[in-house]
């Protein structure tokens, strides 16, 4: 038993602070959808084509949900508590942004005020994840 033990015992025992190198994680992904978003939203609202907004609907909301996406990505995988720590509001300001991304937000809404309010938003994630990646 003794000899089983030792050959299925592990030989190395590494950690990490993040599942892949830091390097992968960049608000800018959210950043460059969310400005799509809103570009979108200044077409259609100068579009009375039918067709060309259904169009434009389905491509916001497929953005939205890639916004969603890298948000919660950045959520889960690159903060972690010392940042929660240091940035208290930082929970509440992922849940706004994933919010301002969603049905409340510009999932539902063609209005480019919503655009704007979610690239303010990644504007305050953005900040806070480069103040993290200073220290």
């Amino acid at each position: 038993m003794r000899l089983l033990s030792r050959i299925l015992s592990p030989r190395l025992e590494a950690t990490a602070h993040c599942d892949l190198p830091c390097g992968v994680y960049d608000p800018a992904q959210a950043r460059i959808e969310a400005e799509s978003i809103k570009a979108i939203q200044e077409k259609y609202a100068a579009n009375e084509d039918p067709e060309f907004r259904t169009r434009a609907i389905l491509i916001a909301e497929q953005r939205s949900e890639l916004v969603k996406h890298h948000l919660w990505v950045l959520w889960t995988d690159y903060f972690k508590p010392p940042h929660f720590e240091k940035y208290p509001q930082l929970h509440e300001l992922i849940n706004k942004a994933t919010k301002a991304a969603g049905a409340a937000g510009t999932k539902g809404s063609m209005e480019a005020k919503s655009g704007q309010q979610l690239l303010d938003y990644i504007a305050e994630v953005d900040k806070i994840f480069w103040e993290t990646k200073q220290g």
